[in-house]
């Protein structure tokens, strides 16, 4: 597998519309999954529920029938899709984005047509992702945000 992670910036006018975007440059056999770059923590976080959702897969415990909404699910650490995509979906409007490519050709000059490129936006906002995952402060002088997360998604497969 040969994936790529890209912070990206942008306006979405319609979650459709880009979707649809996404789709037609892409090829069947490539991934492109465009996340929440707000509730990311890092490109590990995202790297391992990527890997977590292919084994997922692998091992027929996946919990829904597509890759990209799989590694949603994975990355958000959540067992419902509408709580993934809660945290993890596009929302019209401003948005920082993560875009995930997973056996792509370099798509970096059709995504920074319609997106600014921005590797920023994937460093993690530590108050951001507390109120996000609903993260304690007792945790987070444990363990860093990003494995926390990286945890999480772990426990996923063990609740399986």
């Amino acid at each position: 597998m040969n994936l790529e992670i890209l912070g990206l910036k942008g306006n979405i006018d319609s979650v459709g519309d880009t979707l649809n975007y996404i789709n037609s440059i892409k090829k069947d056999s490539e991934v492109i999954q465009l996340l929440n770059a707000d509730a990311v923590a890092g490109k590990r976080h995202i790297e391992h529920g990527v890997n977590q959702a292919f084994l997922a897969f692998e091992r027929e415990e996946n919990l829904a029938n597509d890759l990209s909404v799989e590694i949603c699910l994975r990355c958000s650490a959540q067992r419902q899709i509408s709580k993934a995509f809660n945290l993890l979906g596009l929302k019209e409007g401003e948005m920082n984005l993560c875009a995930v490519l997973i056996d792509c050709d370099d798509y970096t000059s059709q995504l920074s047509s319609r997106f600014s490129l921005d590797d920023g936006v994937l460093l993690p906002d530590v108050d951001k992702l507390k109120e996000i995952y609903d993260i304690s402060e007792a945790e987070l002088e444990i363990v860093d945000v990003e494995d926390i997360l990286i945890d999480r998604i772990s426990r996923l497969a063990v609740e399986y």
